[in-house]
């Protein structure tokens, strides 16, 4: 009898706590090695394990493409093959890490050479980045942002309602998990002074976005339908689009973000599939105006994503959490993103990355900045010990988290986690 990767009734041989990220539900790929192999391969999450794929295949039970497609240095080559080999793949997975399939269950040598702890193994970045987009798609997030600099009559510019706005940010800094971020130097000019000055960032910030990682290409010169920009989604990560305030402030008049944006943007480690969020599928907010046809959604193309950010000061123990809210209340979805930038024309390949923008709800406590947190600066965050933060200070450690809540188990994204050292 064939089952469902995604039927919640499945269990796994390998024990798996209710609270963890990583069920047999769930199977995010993402790029690992250890000590004894330092060379990065593709594994699984499973539990606290990670099912090594290319031992998996070296032994003629994962047959996907050609040998050594696990080996490579990201998940590329293994997106490149398209939506129906993603599908069979998981499946097969999913197959071999059943409670009731005994080829790998009884397997003792097989299994003591695939899976690995997660405590032994180091992370590195899932997927060549190909280019990276970041848009601005959250109505209470950019609303605030408008109420602040430009008053509440112009909170949303006259465009915001009618497409994603987005910039084209750098490939080039996008890093893993864990890696420590310096703190960027740039132009700074406020409002008390007539000329700038170049010196390191004073008002740091972190944005909470969801990452979607594309899977597919599409070609110079054409359009996406809905049907076709959803099967090119691979999957997702978590994302933090660390920016600079001052530096933008500053720099983005007349044509928007650039080095105040392109000196970090963080992902998590593991790429949660598409396939794999598919029974939290729900319906986005209302959008009114109704987009123009090309933007039009016949289907439901938001998730109900659980996402939680935490704040550690470097003198502190323990971190403190000051953002709970959830992706299901961005306005345009990522299908809607991923419409509207090929739309014009532009070509889309293997390995892009495009970012959510900030992702606020309409409650204080849902806020994806500090900017919006401690409302530019005026309502600093109060933390355990005394502690207050406006915007980030050098040693401050910056944990995002996510998660769908199943009925007994959790789709879960890890975290994204980044720390900030000063600058040079």
């Amino acid at each position: 009898m064939t089952t469902h990767p995604n039927d919640p009734s499945l269990r796994s041989f390998i024990d798996v706590d209710a609270a963890s990220d990583f069920p047999i539900q769930n199977l995010p790929y993402g790029m690992f090695s250890t000590a004894a192999s330092p060379t990065p391969r593709v594994g699984v999450a499973i539990g606290n394990y990670v099912l090594d794929l290319w031992e998996l295949e070296q032994d003629s039970r994962l047959d996907v493409g050609p040998l050594g497609l696990f080996s490579a240095p990201s998940l590329n080559a293994f997106m490149a093959l398209g939506p129906k080999v993603w599908s069979k793949t998981r499946a097969r997975i999913s197959e071999l890490l059943r409670a009731d399939h005994p080829e790998l269950r009884d397997n003792r040598e097989l299994r003591a050479r695939v899976l690995v702890p997660m405590a032994d193994v180091t992370m590195h970045m899932p997927f060549a980045v190909s280019g990276y987009t970041d848009f601005y798609s959250s109505k209470e997030h950019a609303t605030n942002v408008g109420v602040m600099f430009r008053g509440k009559d112009n909170a949303l510019q006259p465009n915001w309602l009618y497409m994603p706005i987005g910039y084209n940010g750098r490939a080039s800094t996008v890093v893993v998990s864990g890696t420590k971020v310096k703190r960027p130097r740039g132009q700074l000019k406020p409002p008390s002074v007539e000329v700038p000055s170049f010196a390191p960032c004073k008002r740091l910030d972190f944005e909470l976005e969801m990452g979607v990682v594309v899977g597919q290409s599409s070609p110079m010169g054409g359009m996406l339908s809905e049907a076709q920009a959803e099967e090119m989604i691979f999957g997702f990560v978590l994302l933090n689009d660390w920016s600079a305030r001052d530096i933008q402030q500053w720099e983005y008049v007349p044509l928007g973000p650039f080095l105040a944006k392109a000196f970090a943007t963080s992902i998590s480690p593991w790429v949660v599939t598409r396939e794999a969020l598919e029974p939290f599928r729900l319906a986005g907010p209302e959008q009114e105006p109704e987009p123009l046809d090309y933007l039009k959604q016949l289907k439901a193309q938001n998730y109900s994503i659980e996402l939680d950010v935490s704040l550690r000061p470097g003198s502190a123990n323990a971190p403190t959490r000051i953002s709970r809210t959830n992706f299901k209340y961005m306005y345009w979805s990522s299908v809607q993103q991923l419409m509207h930038h090929a739309s014009s024309g532009c070509a889309m390949n293997v390995g892009d990355l495009l970012g959510s923008g900030t992702i606020s709800g309409p409650e204080r406590n849902q806020r994806g900045s500090l900017l919006e947190i401690s409302w530019n600066g005026t309502e600093p965050v109060e933390l355990p010990g005394g502690a207050k933060r406006s915007f980030l200070e050098d040693g401050d450690s910056l944990v995002m988290r996510g998660w769908c809540q199943g009925n007994g188990y959790r789709i879960g994204f890890g975290e994204v986690e980044g720390t900030i050292l000063p600058a040079e």
